[in-house]
């Protein structure tokens, strides 16, 4: 009897694994597949390009100089106002010029002793000269007359010197501006004590017209220095600037120079383009962006910005390959025309990408494309 309800038991069992896994494969069976994504899709094609590259940029003055004074004492005179214009030779600043002065009266008058010391040497030496021809005087107190003869000749000659160095001295202590330029704010006032070579009385700096540098990648020497050596007429465009409140400034610029030498650490080199400024526009210091106009003929691939996935500071889109699987692939994009963004490499004609619905996108996944309308012919 109890073999029998064993054996019976042992069946139960095994009929109940069957059916549990008889029940497991209907449902996997059961289980729906993902389904396609459904995105809107557009032809990979070339057309024409013309647009600008913006390169970020800073003003400089073509000239500037900090003004500092080359003598010591106490400033005795202001003679312009600050941020205005002044002229070459303009008189800037006076420093307290009385020991000066004494120390030059004192050196002319050194100067005159030592004028007078040398007539006498002269004529000390001349008449044992005429002496010596007679025989009526010794060899050595004519030797000795020449002696004083040339001593007083170089204390002279020194005396000259300090005349000079003294009314340099003087000259310094009066500033003058050294360019036609705008002056900044006075960094001292009246009665302000100065040091030679250490204190910054101000900054004078031209304003018309004024310079704006760039960084160009290596790659792209051989194209400004074909820019430069064309040269540009006055109504030229090819070089432009964006203003920072992004309006575009009014009047072109021209190339002025190419620096002499890559910057090994970065592979750019510096380059500088001039722009008139009439109107007191541009400030020394404005950060800006340079616009050069392409005129690269040759058609480019263009792409609708919103295919572009931004990761990390590069740049992607999803290609639609065999059985409508999407793959992710990095791009190197260009410039913005319009709404759609140039593509310089990572894209051939022909291709198809996804331009709407990159957001519910992975790699690999399969979709459900539809053609975008507003790009059909």
């Amino acid at each position: 009897m109890m073999k029998g309800i064993i054996g019976w038991s042992a069946s139960a069992v095994i009929i109940s694994a069957l059916s549990s896994c008889g029940g497991t494969n209907k449902e996997a069976a059961a289980a729906p597949k993902t389904p396609p994504v459904p995105v809107i899709t557009a032809t990979v094609q070339k057309g024409a390009a013309a647009y600008y590259d913006q390169y970020p940029a800073t003003i400089v003055a073509l000239n500037e100089v900090q003004i500092r004074p080359q003598v010591a004492g106490y400033i005795t005179g202001i003679f312009f106002q600050d941020g205005r214009r002044v002229s070459r030779g303009q008189k800037l600043y006076t420093i307290d010029q009385q020991q000066y002065l004494a120390g030059y009266n004192q050196a002319v008058a050194n100067l005159n002793v030592s004028k007078s010391n040398l007539a006498r040497a002269q004529q000390d030496a001349d008449r044992y000269e005429e002496l010596q021809k007679k025989d009526a005087v010794a060899r050595q107190t004519v030797e000795h007359a020449q002696a004083d003869l040339q001593a007083a000749k170089m204390q002279l000659e020194a005396s000259k010197a300090n005349v000079a160095s003294v009314q340099t001295n003087l000259r310094y202590a009066t500033i003058y501006a050294p360019f036609d330029g705008t002056i900044g704010i006075s960094q001292v006032k009246l009665g302000t004590a100065v040091s030679p070579g250490q204190t910054i009385l101000n900054t004078v700096s031209s304003d018309d017209p004024l310079a704006v540098d760039f960084a160009v990648d290596q790659k792209e020497i051989s194209r400004f220095v074909q820019l430069q050596q064309k040269g540009t007429a006055p109504d030229d465009s090819t070089f432009t600037l964006l203003l920072p409140d992004q309006s575009v400034y009014s009047w072109p610029g021209h190339i002025s120079l190419i620096d002499r030498a890559v910057d090994p650490q970065t592979g750019t080199i510096k380059t500088r383009i001039v722009f008139p400024n009439k109107k007191g526009l541009l400030k020394a210091g404005m950060s800006t962006n340079v616009r050069v106009r392409n005129n690269h003929a040759a058609p480019s691939i263009l792409i609708p910005g919103k295919a572009i996935v931004e990761q990390m500071g590069e740049y992607f889109v999803f290609v639609v390959g065999d059985s409508s699987k999407v793959a992710q692939r990095k791009i190197s994009r260009g410039a913005n025309i319009n709404d759609k963004i140039i593509v310089k490499d990572g894209l051939q004609e022909g291709e198809t990408i996804v331009i709407e619905g990159v957001q519910k996108l992975r790699e690999g996944a399969v979709v459900q494309p539809k053609a975008d309308s507003t790009t059909r012919k």
